[in-house]
């Protein structure tokens, strides 16, 4: 956990992984309502999925249920362009690590992704994108 105060972001449209892990510690000191809309889409992106992962990874993260909304996000992403927005080695790896050392809710995500992959016609913009399947922890299939 980060022992100094987040104080807000230089740029929130494009924060750099050390910003986004100290807000994700003290979410509190920028609320979400007041970040850019589709905020969740602007940060799930290659630059940062490690660090969402790292995030989502920690049951003490108070952010933690929003980093994994960003993880269902980047791979949904990734599986519906044909990984064309994102590389399928970097979210395999992932999806391995997750399934590794990863809790229920992460388990879930990598169980989730591999499901998609193999079946992208599961996509549904609500569970992926509008964090469904976070606010529910099922698995799909």
């Amino acid at each position: 956990m980060p022992e100094s105060t987040f104080h807000g972001f230089a740029n929130p449209v494009d924060p750099s992984p050390t910003e986004l892990r100290a807000w994700a510690y003290q979410p509190d000191s920028v609320p979400l309502a007041s970040m850019p809309p589709d905020w969740d889409l602007l940060v799930s992106g290659d630059h940062l999925v490690s660090t969402l992962f790292e995030l989502a990874m920690d049951p003490a993260c108070p952010a933690r249920r929003f980093a994994l909304h960003c993880l269902y996000i980047y791979a949904a992403d990734g599986i519906r362009t044909q990984f064309r927005a994102h590389p399928k080695r970097r979210l395999r790896k992932l999806v391995e690590q997750a399934e590794l050392t990863g809790d229920h809710p992460v388990r879930t995500w990598a169980y989730n992704t591999r499901v998609l992959m193999d079946r992208p016609g599961l996509f549904d913009y609500h569970d992926w994108c509008e964090g469904g399947l976070v606010r529910e922890n099922r698995r799909i299939g």
